[in-house]
């Protein structure tokens, strides 16, 4: 290539040809080069790929600068070495990890001499490569000064001292090593402590997760630049496996480099696949990453899992090894000599110190036998949430056996009955012990979750369960956790922690979750009813879930086939904890008020069915709820007739689901009510109550509030032909939108309003109806995908047939929702049924029960 290219350029310089034209030359050269890097990339590795990309930018740069150079000094050009100008790679590109789509930071290294048009020449070679079209990160350094701007900004020390020449003046890249020399030297403390800090913000923003960026976030590129900084900055060295036998040992060192190369593999097919510069690896692009970088399927894991699932692994061993190693060589550094004495007043016991529930620990105390070390940790104050890295180093070299006997089983079973056990699974995890500890687990460890709900690999999102049940934010399940016994609320965190462990095999993870707790109940000998019933709760721990979000909870034989499952009240207790730490793990406000209310009223709905299951019946629930009523002060004080009017309140939904003096409440709000009126509740989540005479125009409202996620609706008939509606959002709105909610609010009482409503796409098999769900109410269930104005829609297809809606719940996620609607049976829904669904669907066939 470039000896067909200098041909070329000798040609164009001979016949006079402008840079325009050169340009034209170069830039056709390196868009060839960009088309063929795919074949290029499926026969290259991952840093060998990087270091053939590398040397070939090089050649275009010094193919350019040879060019500004012949034009001008001509026939008279100095030797390079005589000319002083160095090009120097800086960043990923001095460390020869440039990749395809990355910028190319280049520094231009000068020395001002009167006998030469330097900064002319300087000039010229940066316009000529960015009309070629290379992407360039540029800095233009005289050598007297790069001490200075470093010193002004210490931000660009860590590009620097990733210098590499790439061709230019020796002399000056000499006396520019001098320089890089004493820079290192400079400021040494606060670089290294501006480094840590920025590391520390990296993963607060970009955490792991089941889309990780594999340069800036957790295990990335970016905790592998930052020890090869402070390694740079310390020993002066510019190869970490300098420091195999001094720092880490050779095995070690070999594990890292292994994982390293793997991400470099990944980022590599990233770039090359989305033809752009790109760090995340998402959903969309995995199966082409994949591909690129040939992973075969396999009988039980797919080509995507093999990949997503070797790349966890590769990011936690190269967050460990960096973390800990860049403590181990930066210690010395950072310190605060007022911390010994500190320490000296916590300590626990040799080479242990306790300060602020935090374990500290000497980089030199001697590994254990796994079970020795593990009977230290149970021995340990439970008080403990933290523990540094020099523990944690401590850790990862336990001497691990083949097998567990009987005494290391014993062992582990007091570990998991330690109170700050998710302290305890994250030193574990961190210290790459996870597996050793819980074989049992092994399968489910980084394992990747593809549902699009799950925000973290299945072991990550175990170990948030368990501190999740340790942390309980919300008041009334911590009210029914803290009211189990001891006994019980270890057995619910050994659940939290096992309820996932059948996945990564082809079978339902719920069964094979199951016959997997039988096994640890057996090796760490569980009483046999806590072996039943913790193997119960991995069976079916999510379903409480799915009944509070897809099911009328207020209907009996809901209620009882639930209730039924789970055989015993205490399971139900258990079941409700391990339930929120469940969906608490799952990622940030997954875990809502909404859910809370779903969970709690399932809850409070089930207890009953233990006792008697008559009190499951609606009759029988709605005259418990009257005869509340009336022992109440506010209704024993009411005229008689409003006493009559609120006991012949037609709905009987609103008897099963609201509390006795929301009832009151309501029903005395619409006595006075002649025409309409409204309520709107803005507090952790919107609702907007209206009670009106007069017909409301629902698909217009619903319509116009389709920017906004309806949770639940309820329509309970009152009495005197007035009807309370209350529509339940998933989160609160900013104030300045209330004026316009209200605005829409009373636009809904003009029937003439017709919303522009766009016609959703549902199948006749994503509807599900049920006109016996109870005596006085028919069901239907839709399951379609997720789309804007869906229950508007709905709604008003109700409306065209004079169907009146009771209750409806509404659930999305992962791209899906589960609708449910309590109908009226008023002689319109059930007989239409078929036309209802014409109206609705586009095929298939309906699901009648």
């Amino acid at each position: 290539m470039s000896s067909e290219l200098n041909i070329q350029i000798e040609e164009l310089i001979s016949q006079g040809a402008a840079d325009f034209e050169i340009s034209k030359v170069f830039k056709t050269e390196i868009k060839k080069y960009i088309t063929s890097i795919h074949e290029r990339h499926d026969e290259l590795g991952g840093k060998e790929f990087f270091v053939s990309h590398t040397k070939q930018l090089d050649k275009y740069l010094v193919l350019l600068y040879k060019y500004i150079l012949r034009k001008h000094f001509g026939s008279y050009q100095p030797m390079s070495n005589n000319i002083p100008i160095t090009l120097i790679a800086l960043g990923s590109y001095g460390r020869e990890q440039l990749c395809i789509y990355s910028d190319i930071d280049l520094m231009l290294l000068y020395e001002e001499t009167s006998g030469y048009n330097i900064k002319a020449i300087l000039e010229e070679l940066l316009t000529l490569a960015w009309d070629c079209g290379l992407k360039l990160g540029h800095r233009v350094h005289e050598v007297s000064d790069v001490q200075s701007a470093v010193c002004e900004d210490i931000t660009i020390k860590s590009s620097i001292i990733e210098s590499r020449i790439i061709y230019g003046s020796k002399l000056l890249w000499f006396s520019y090593q001098r320089v890089l020399s004493q820079i290192r030297k400079t400021n040494q403390k606060e670089f290294v402590l501006e480094k840590l800090e920025e590391h520390k913000q990296r993963l607060l923003k970009y955490p792991l997760t089941m889309e990780p960026n594999i340069k800036d976030g957790y295990g990335g590129m970016r905790e592998s630049n930052m020890l090869y900084w402070v390694a740079n900055i310390i020993y002066g060295t510019t190869n970490l496996k300098d420091l195999v036998g001094q720092v880490y040992t050779e095995e070690e060192y070999k594990k890292y480099r292994s994982s390293l190369e793997y991400i470099f593999q990944v980022r590599n097919a990233l770039h090359v696949t989305a033809k752009k510069k790109m760090d995340q690896l998402n959903f969309d692009i995995l199966p082409e990453v994949s591909r690129k970088l040939r992973i075969v399927p396999t009988a039980n894991f797919t080509s995507e899992r093999q990949c997503m699932s070797k790349l966890f692994e590769s990011l936690h061993i190269i967050h460990r090894f960096t973390t800990i190693m860049t403590k181990k060589i930066t210690r010395h550094l950072v310190y605060d000599t007022k911390n010994i004495s500190v320490l000296k007043k916590h300590r626990h016991s040799k080479n242990l110190y306790i300060y602020e529930n935090k374990l500290y620990s000497s980089f030199f105390k001697k590994p254990k036998t796994l079970n020795l070390f593990l009977k230290e940790l149970v021995a340990l104050p439970s008080t403990i949430q933290e523990f540094d890295r020099g523990y944690i180093n401590y850790a990862s070299h336990s001497i691990k056996p083949t097998s567990h006997n009987d005494e290391l089983q014993k062992t582990v079973k007091a570990l998991l009955f330690k109170d700050n056990l998710s302290s305890i699974l994250k030193l574990l995890y961190n210290s790459g012990l996870f597996r050793a500890v819980l074989p049992l687990m092994k399968r489910m460890t980084n394992q990747p979750q593809f549902d699009g709900y799950h925000k973290h690999p299945v072991d990550i999102h175990s170990i948030k369960c368990v501190w999740h049940l340790e942390n309980i934010s919300d008041p009334f399940v911590k009210d029914v956790f803290d009211n189990l016994s001891i006994k019980e609320q270890r057995l619910a965190k050994i659940v939290a922690l096992f309820h996932d462990a059948g996945k990564g095999r082809r079978d339902d993870h719920h069964i094979i979750g199951e016959k997997i707790f039988k096994r640890l109940s057996q090796s760490l000998n569980f009483d046999s009813s806590d072996a039943k019933l913790g193997a119960r709760l991995v069976r079916y721990h999510n379903k409480m879930s799915q009944v509070a979000t897809n099911e009328d909870i207020y209907a009996q034989k809901v209620i009882l086939n639930f209730t039924g499952l789970l055989q015993t009240q205490q399971t139900l207790k258990m079941l409700l904890v391990v339930t929120y730490s469940d969906i608490s793990a799952v990622g940030e406000n997954i875990y809502n008020s909404a859910t809370a209310i779903l969970l709690k009223e399932l809850y409070i709905q089930s207890l009953p069915a233990y006792d008697n299951h008559e009190l499951l019946n609606e009759s029988s629930r709605r005259a418990a709820k009257q005869e509340s009523i009336k022992q109440t002060k506010i209704y024993k004080n009411l005229p008689r007739i409003t006493q009559k009017k609120i006991q012949y309140i037609a709905s009987n939904q609103m008897f099963l689901q609201l509390k006795t003096y929301d009832i009151i409440d309501i029903a005395l709000r619409a006595k006075d009510v002649s025409n309409f009126d409204y309520k709107i509740l803005n507090d952790t989540q919107l609702k907007i109550q209206i009670i009106r005479q007069t017909p409301i125009n629902l698909a217009y409202l619903l319509g116009k509030l389709e920017f906004l996620n309806i949770a639940s609706m309820n329509i309970f008939k009152l009495y005197d032909e007035k009807k309370f509606f209350e529509i339940t959002f998933s989160e609160k709105v900013d104030e300045g939108d209330l004026n316009f909610i209200e605005e829409i609010i009373s636009n809904s009482l003009d029937m003439s309003r017709t919303p522009k409503l766009k016609i959703p796409k549902i199948k006749r098999s994503e509807i599900l109806i049920d006109c016996n769900h109870t005596q006085y109410l028919a069901q239907m269930k839709v399951k379609t995908s997720d789309q804007k104005g869906l229950f508007a829609y709905i709604s008003k297809i109700f409306d065209d047939y004079e169907i009146d809606i009771e209750s409806a719940k509404i659930y999305t996620s992962r791209g899906k929702t589960r609708d449910l609607f309590l109908i009226e049976k008023n002689g319109n829904f059930c007989p239409n049924q078929d036309k209802i669904l014409e109206a609705l669907c586009e095929d298939e066939a309906v699901i009648s029960l």
